[in-house]
C-alpha cells in the first residue's frame, strides 16, 4: 500500500484553506489538515469557515474540485478557563467536508479538570462521527508519551486516540518500544518532519524550532523518523513542517512540494519491514 500524505496547515502558515488544497493537489498529496478554528494568536488569519461562509464555499469547491480530502482540523486545545462547546461551529463544519479527525492538546497543568474537559471535547465531536486526536507537545502540559496515554485510559472515550508527531516524540526522548503498548486502534494518523538531532535545553529555542524551523524528512537525520513510525500501523502521514525561512524564499507551493518529495523518497528508501 503506498503511503498517504497530508498538507498540513503549519506546513504552509497564513495559507487560506481554498490555497492550501490547490496547492495540496499540485504536490500529489492524498489529503488536507486545516486550521478553521482561531487560535487568538497576534497577527493570525482567520480562518474559521463556520464564520465565512464565502470562504467556507471555497473550501468545499476546492476540495471537489481536486478530490483531496480533509483529514483532520485544529487545534482544540484545553487550557484554563475554557468551553468546549466553542468547538462545536468548527466540528460541524469539518464533518459536513468529510473530515475524520479533531486534532488536541493540553496546556494547562490541572489534571482533572483536563482529563474532564478532554472527555467533553470527544463526546461533542463523537455526534458529528470525529475523533479527537491527543498531541503532546514538549513545552505544552502533556508533553509527553506517558502523559499522553494517562489521558486516554482516564477518558475512556471511544473516539479517543493518540497523534504521534515525530518531533515531538524524539524533543520527548520517548522511546520508540514503548510504542509497541499503544492499541493500535489508537493510531489515526501521524505528524512527520525532521530537526536537528540535539534537543534544546532552552525552552524559547525549542518553541522556535518547533514552530519556523523544522527540516525536510531524512534532510539530517536529526529525527530517526523510520524507527517510530515502524512502531505504528500504516496510518496517513500529515507533513508539518513548519519553515519560515523556505517559506518565504520560496513560497507556499514550492516548500509544500519539497515537504513530500523528500518524505517519499526517505520513505522510499526505509520501506516497512
Amino acid at each position: 500500500m503506498a503511503p498517504q500524505f497530508s498538507l498540513a496547515y503549519l506546513t504552509v502558515p497564513g495559507c487560506p484553506p481554498p490555497e492550501q488544497t490547490y496547492i495540496a493537489a499540485r504536490a500529489g498529496y492524498d489529503f488536507v489538515s486545516l486550521r478553521p478554528i482561531l487560535m487568538g494568536l497576534p497577527g493570525e488569519p482567520n480562518f474559521a469557515l463556520a464564520e465565512n461562509k464565502e470562504l467556507y464555499q471555497q473550501t468545499k469547491k476546492a476540495l471537489a474540485a481536486t478530490g483531496l480530502k480533509l483529514l483532520d482540523i485544529e487545534l482544540a486545545r484545553i487550557h484554563d478557563g475554557m468551553d468546549p462547546k466553542k468547538y462545536l461551529p468548527a466540528m460541524e463544519i469539518a464533518a459536513e467536508l468529510g473530515g475524520r479527525h479533531v486534532l488536541s492538546s493540553i496546556w494547562t497543568n490541572d489534571r482533572s479538570y483536563y482529563i474532564e474537559k478532554f472527555g467533553e471535547v470527544c463526546d461533542l465531536a463523537k455526534q458529528f462521527g470525529l475523533t479527537v486526536e491527543l498531541e503532546f507537545v514538549p513545552i505544552a502540559s502533556v508533553n509527553n508519551l506517558a502523559g499522553a496515554l494517562d489521558v486516554l485510559r482516564s477518558v475512556k472515550r471511544d473516539n479517543a486516540g493518540l497523534m504521534i508527531d515525530v518531533h515531538h516524540f524524539h524533543r520527548s526522548r520517548d522511546r520508540v518500544e514503548d510504542l509497541d503498548a499503544v492499541p493500535r486502534e489508537w493510531f489515526r494518523f501521524v505528524h512527520l518532519c525532521d530537526a536537528p538531532a540535539e534537543i534544546p535545553t532552552e525552552k524559547d529555542e525549542m518553541t522556535r524550532i518547533l514552530r519556523e524551523a523544522r527540516l525536510y524528512v531524512g534532510e539530517e537525520g536529526g529525527i530517526d523518523v523510520a524507527a517510530i513510525i515502524n512502531r505504528i500501523p500504516e496510518v496517513p502521514y500529515s507533513i508539518e513542517l513548519p519553515n519560515l525561512k523556505r517559506m518565504k524564499e520560496m513560497g507556499f507551493a514550492e516548500h509544500a512540494f519539497r515537504c513530500i518529495e523528500a518524505a517519499k523518497a526517505y520513505l522510499a528508501a526505509r520501506p516497512r519491514a
